[in-house]
């Protein structure tokens, strides 16, 4: 696109240019940080805003524990892909961000219009599992976005054994870990380059 056709795409996005480039433009995955704390005020600031996004029926299956302390990390770090190992070591805080698949539980809270849905699901553990994966996986990029907001960067992950960390840190067996995210200040060189993305025309289609 032209200058001039990215300049009336940014006109048409009530986010004014820095708040575009903040939480998306300039945005780049984290592989380095510096070693200021992320404080517990950050924390609860992202997630009060986050948590206003949406889910179907509302269903907020997300669940976070956020590893900050050497002994937690000591725990965690063994069952990071090796490539992941000192990155999330070298990271104030990595959020390990879960599924719950008992969600309904507080449907009658989060749904209460809808006084049988926790019973509709209550029964059928597989199409649970698959609403919260799905749901918290939204979840998950609504808090990227939220890490961004907040001042820090974000480096989620993949790379590392999923049900190793679900077993250590959620030990009831009813949580699944999705992603794992390392959050911080960036520190010098913390990304790299930007990457192509696909352009509108080949990913959007108007009927």
């Amino acid at each position: 696109m032209s200058t001039s056709t990215d300049l009336r795409i940014a006109d048409a996005l009530l986010l004014d240019e820095d708040a575009q480039d903040l939480l998306f433009r300039e945005a780049r995955t984290a592989n380095a940080f510096t070693d200021e704390p992320v404080t517990d005020e950050q924390l609860a600031a992202i997630f009060e805003l986050v948590k206003w996004a949406p889910t179907a029926m509302n269903t907020q299956p997300l669940r976070v524990v956020v590893v900050r302390s050497a002994e937690a990390k000591e725990r965690l770090l063994p069952h990071m892909a090796e490539g992941n190992r000192a990155k999330t070591a070298a990271a104030p805080a990595t959020a390990l961000l879960a599924a719950d698949i008992d969600f309904h539980e507080e449907l009658p809270r989060t749904f209460p219009h809808n006084p049988g849905a926790r019973d509709m699901l209550a029964g059928d553990e597989a199409s649970r599992a698959r609403m919260a994966e799905l749901n918290a996986g939204l979840q998950v990029g609504y808090a990227i976005i939220g890490i961004r907001a907040a001042g820090l960067a974000a480096g989620p992950m993949t790379g590392f054994d999923a049900e190793a960390v679900s077993r250590e840190f959620f030990p009831d067996g009813r949580h699944r870990v999705l992603v794992a995210v390392n959050i911080g200040k960036p520190a010098e060189n913390a990304f790299r380059d930007r990457l192509p993305r696909l352009p509108f025309d080949e990913v959007v289609s108007a009927l």
